[in-house]
């Protein structure tokens, strides 16, 4: 028996995170077909690619990538669950999403850590700086990472509302994050390519800050201008500059006649003005 499309209600509920506009009942349905449709060019190809690689499988794979297990991660997070008593589905997807997500992060510190190392392995201090620049030195960091760890010890607390941003234990600033900022401090929506790019730019801007105050630190510079660098963190942490970078953004798209911001917009931004 063929499994029923998905329900236009089921379909206007996901379509509702990336549009701020109503859809009508016509578009919810359309929406459902075409997804469906989708689907027909989707696992046919991705039938054969996951044979190319294993042609004794007999169950489809994610080809493009290796994935954290489903079960493994499901019964690590069952083991952590306080105030339910089960985990659904959609929840373990959400874990492996975000614990991939948190690893890619990493991985990339750290291998930024290593080419400055100018070596083609990544040891164990760039973990431990890749961790730092993350808020997460341990006890035993290196001088940097401590004076890292310090800084993220003075900055602000968000309260249990706000948004999760970098330099906190709870995760990372994400593009549903900057979704969310954009349309309640900038009034307009923005889009998935210019959030990428704003991102990219955000912790652009904090890694060179952490590496002035780094050096700050181990150099005995002026203490006025590890203050300022310390300020300057804290304004990051707290998404300020992120707020006045999109509010400039949609007021440049605004002057264009645009309804979002498009990378365009972010593309001319300064991020260290």
């Amino acid at each position: 028996m063929a499994t029923k499309p998905y329900s236009p209600s089921h379909i206007g509920a996901v379509a509702s995170n990336f549009t701020t506009l109503r859809i009508s009942g016509d578009v919810k349905s359309t929406l459902s077909e075409l997804l469906c449709e989708e689907l027909d060019t989707l696992v046919p190809q991705m039938e054969r690619e996951t044979l190319e690689i294993d042609p004794e499988r007999k169950t489809l794979d994610d080809p493009q990538r290796t994935r954290l297990n489903y079960s493994r991660t499901r019964g690590l997070m069952q083991d952590r669950l306080d105030m339910v008593d089960s985990i659904g589905s959609a929840a373990v997807q959400a874990g492996v999403e975000h614990l991939e997500e948190f690893l890619s992060d990493l991985l990339n510190r750290a291998e930024m850590a290593a080419d400055k190392d100018r070596v083609g392995t990544i040891k164990p201090r760039h973990l431990e700086a890749a961790l730092a620049h993350m808020g997460r030195a341990d006890e035993d960091a290196s001088t940097s990472n401590k004076l890292i760890a310090a800084v993220a010890e003075a900055l602000p607390a968000q309260n249990a509302s706000s948004p999760v941003v970098v330099g906190q234990s709870a995760g990372v600033l994400t593009e549903a994050t900057l979704v969310s900022l954009a349309r309640s401090h900038a009034g307009m929506p923005v889009t998935a390519d210019a959030a990428r790019e704003m991102l990219d730019m955000y912790y652009m801007v904090v890694d060179n800050l952490q590496e002035q105050i780094i050096q700050s630190g181990l150099m005995g510079s002026n203490p006025a201008q590890l203050l300022d660098s310390i300020n300057k963190m804290k304004d990051l942490m707290g998404l300020g500059w992120m707020r006045r970078k999109l509010k400039a953004s949609a007021d440049n798209a605004r002057e264009r006649g645009y309804k979002r911001i498009d990378i365009d917009q972010i593309v001319n931004i300064d991020p260290f003005e």
